[in-house]
């Protein structure tokens, strides 16, 4: 008798040999069914797998894209910092170049000054070429009156000297004869006086005639004559009055000297006398021995070209400026000389200059603004106030703690003030003296030297 699980093990094994010999519909719809379940839950792991895998692939690249959103952000936010911190830099280099920090104490010790802008009446100049010269009234040259040998020299080129002071002393052969020939004139007209004294005495007691009164009278007229003659020589060679009163009680061998005089008072602006040198009065192409100028009064010789001839007239104003603009002087032409020169074809102005205080010399090149009309109402500050900024034209302004640079737009520069267009307003501040030194001071600051307090 078999056993309950043997007889089901062996059932088994035949349906299953029944199974693989048998290709009936039913079995092989079976076998198809089955075969489709199988299939369709490969493809449904496969699938699945899939799908998992796509996610899987699909978090991968967001993450990745995570990662690459999260690198942008860092470095935005890098770029941000660093433009923040190159704007800061920028920023602080702006306020470190363009300000001045100085306090007001400071400012006045430095010589700074600040005005308020205003209008004013701007007058139309013109600029010509001028050359300083000594006024032809004010020179003299001192040439020998005689013939003779320079001895000694009391002057030489520099010196100033008086009117009458002595520049030198010659040595004269002809000057002695003519001093000897005075003296006995002089002698010979006090007998001649002497003698008209007697005979007018004799005349009145009646002991002479009339006829030798006349004769008397006739010798002390002729004793004058000579001696009035002589004496014009001696003038005509330099020697004077006081000279000749004295000529009696000269001593042993003066009567031969003369002295050379200064005509005028002034500066020996050359000379050409040397110790011991032969001189002759009569040699007219000789140079001067001494050239003595006077420079406290200078004439400027203004250059008038063709087209500016019909603006230039005698009474107009004038400034002198210096090559670097400076005021030399202020005046007015004196005179149009009429003549024209044909190599330069312009005309002279002449301007009468004051140089007491000796700031200009003979020979020097000016700038001659001369005014010939008045223009409209303009804004105007000093040029000085006026400076350079990185190349900008600028003038420096106050602000809370300083002063700053700011740009304008310039018009003409007429008698030391400059019209301004733009950039600074009627009735603004404005630094009108120290403008060059606030200017040092930014310089210096762009180095990182440091702001004044």
């Amino acid at each position: 008798m078999m056993k309950p699980m043997t007889f089901l093990v062996a059932a088994l094994a035949a349906l299953t040999l029944v199974g693989w010999g048998n290709d009936g519909p039913a079995t092989r719809a079976a076998t198809d069914d089955a075969g489709r379940a199988d299939h369709e839950a490969h493809e449904d792991h496969n699938h699945d797998d899939r799908d998992h895998e796509g996610r899987g692939d699909h978090d991968d690249h967001d993450d990745h894209d995570r990662e690459r959103r999260g690198d942008h952000d860092d470095h935005d936010d890098h770029e941000e910092d660093e433009h923040e911190h190159d704007d800061h830099a920028d920023h602080g280099d702006d306020e470190h170049a363009d300000h001045v920090e100085l306090s007001t104490a400071a400012a006045a010790e430095a010589g700074i000054a600040v005005s308020r802008a205003e209008r004013s009446l701007s007058t139309q100049t013109l600029s010509l070429p001028a050359e300083l010269r000594y006024d032809a009234d004010r020179v003299a040259v001192v040439s020998p009156q005689i013939s003779g040998r320079i001895i000694r020299l009391n002057a030489t080129e520099g010196d100033t000297v008086a009117r009458g002071a002595t520049l030198a002393v010659i040595s004269s052969r002809e000057l002695a004869d003519l001093k000897a020939d005075y003296l006995s004139a002089a002698t010979a007209e006090d007998l001649a006086r002497q003698a008209l004294d007697r005979e007018e005495m004799l005349f009145a007691d009646r002991i002479t005639s009339q006829a030798d009164l006349q004769s008397a009278r006739a010798a002390l007229a002729a004793a004058r004559a000579d001696l009035e003659g002589v004496e014009n020589k001696l003038h005509a060679v330099g020697v004077s009055d006081a000279v000749l009163s004295r000529l009696s009680d000269a001593t042993h061998g003066t009567l031969a000297n003369v002295s050379l005089t200064a005509p005028i008072g002034g500066i020996v602006a050359r000379r050409t006398a040397t110790l011991g040198a032969n001189v002759s009065a009569d040699d007219a192409g000789a140079p001067a021995l001494f050239t003595i100028v006077d420079d406290s009064v200078l004439w400027a010789d203004i250059a008038v070209y063709n087209q500016d001839a019909g603006s230039v007239e005698t009474g107009a104003t004038v400034r002198l400026r210096s090559d670097n603009g400076d005021l030399l002087a202020e005046g007015v032409i004196a005179t149009v000389l009429p003549a024209i020169d044909e190599t330069s074809r312009t005309a002279t102005a002449r301007m009468v200059v004051d140089n007491d205080a000796r700031r200009m010399r003979p020979g020097q090149f000016v700038t001659a603004e001369i005014a010939i009309g008045a223009g409209g109402s303009a804004l105007q500050v000093p040029s000085r106030a006026i400076i350079q900024v990185e190349g900008r034209t600028s003038v420096f302004v106050p602000t809370a703690d300083g002063f700053m640079p700011r740009e304008v737009v310039t018009g003409v520069t007429t008698g030391g003030r400059t019209v301004i267009l733009s950039g600074l307003s009627e009735s603004e501040e404005f630094v009108s003296d120290g403008a060059f030194t606030l200017k040092a001071q930014l310089e210096k600051d762009a180095f990182g030297d440091g702001h004044v307090h």
